[in-house]
C-alpha cells in the first residue's frame, strides 16, 4: 500500500505537467513551460478543469483499490467519521488562518503570486471560493490524510506519517504562490494541523472541516475587504 500510495501521487503530478504542457502546445507556443504552468495557476476555469482532470480519476482509483482489492468499504477504511463538533473543527481551521497570517507578515512572503490573479474578475472569484470549501478540500483530505496517511502511519509511526503526508501536500500548492518557499512553509503547517487532527480524532471528516474553515476564512476576508471581490489590491496579505 505504501507503494501503491507513492505511485498514485506520481500520477497526480504527472497529470498536472502533461496538463500544463497541453496548455503551452494549445494555447500559449510561445511561453515557456514554467509559465504556462503558472497560466493554468492564474485561471480560474483552467485552475478547475487542471483539479477535475486530476483528482477525479485519483479519487476512482483510490475507490478501486480499496474497494476491488481489499473488498472493504471505502469510507470506512480511510476513516470517514463525521464528527459531532461540526463548528469547533472548522473555528480551528479559522483560527488556524489567523495565526499564520500574523506569522506571514515576519516571513518574505511573495508581492505577486499566480494565486492571486484567481481574484482578478469577481466571477472567477465567486467560483474559486465555492471550490475551495467544497471540492478542494474533500479530495485533497480524502487523498492526503484519508489515503496517505494511514499507509504512512503503519510503515513510519503517526509524527512522521504526518509529517511525510503534508509535504507533498505543500508542494502540490507551490505553482500557485511562485514556489516561495515561506509560502510553502505555512501550507506544510497547515497540512500539519490537518493530519494532527485527523491521527487524533482518528477521522478524515474533521480535517476537512479544518481544512474547510482555514479556507473559508480566507475567502469571508477577502470578501469583505475587497467588497464583493471589486477591490482585490486591499485583500492582497490575505490571500497566500
Amino acid at each position: 500500500m505504501a507503494l501503491i500510495a507513492a505511485l498514485t501521487f506520481l500520477i497526480v503530478v504527472m497529470l498536472q505537467l502533461i496538463l500544463a504542457k497541453a496548455v503551452q502546445l494549445l494555447w500559449y507556443p510561445h511561453n515557456t513551460f514554467i509559465e504556462a504552468a503558472q497560466k493554468v495557476a492564474e485561471r480560474p476555469i483552467l485552475l478547475i478543469a487542471s483539479q477535475l482532470l486530476v483528482y477525479i480519476p485519483v479519487a476512482m482509483l483510490m475507490i478501486m483499490l480499496v474497494e476491488g482489492k481489499y473488498r472493504v468499504p471505502f469510507w470506512r477504511t480511510i476513516g470517514w467519521n463525521w464528527p459531532t463538533a461540526i463548528w469547533k473543527f472548522v473555528g480551528i481551521g479559522a483560527a488556524l488562518l489567523l495565526v499564520l497570517n500574523t506569522l506571514e507578515g515576519l516571513m518574505p512572503m511573495p508581492k505577486d503570486t499566480p494565486f492571486e490573479h484567481l481574484f482578478d474578475r469577481p466571477l472567477d472569484a465567486y467560483l474559486l471560493a465555492f471550490i475551495a470549501v467544497t471540492f478542494a478540500p474533500l479530495l485533497e483530505e480524502l487523498f492526503f490524510r484519508g489515503f496517505m496517511y494511514p499507509v504512512l502511519a503503519r510503515r513510519v509511526g503517526v509524527a512522521w506519517a504526518i509529517v511525510l503526508s503534508s509535504l507533498p501536500f505543500a508542494l502540490l500548492h507551490l505553482p500557485q504562490y511562485a514556489y516561495a518557499w515561506a509560502a510553502g512553509f505555512v501550507i506544510l503547517i497547515v497540512g500539519i494541523v490537518c493530519g494532527v487532527v485527523r491521527a487524533t480524532t482518528k477521522s478524515v471528516g474533521a480535517s476537512f472541516l479544518v481544512h474547510v474553515g482555514y479556507n473559508g476564512t480566507q475567502m469571508v476576508i477577502a470578501l469583505l475587504l475587497t467588497r464583493g471581490f471589486t477591490h482585490m489590491p486591499k485583500a492582497s496579505v490575505w490571500l497566500h
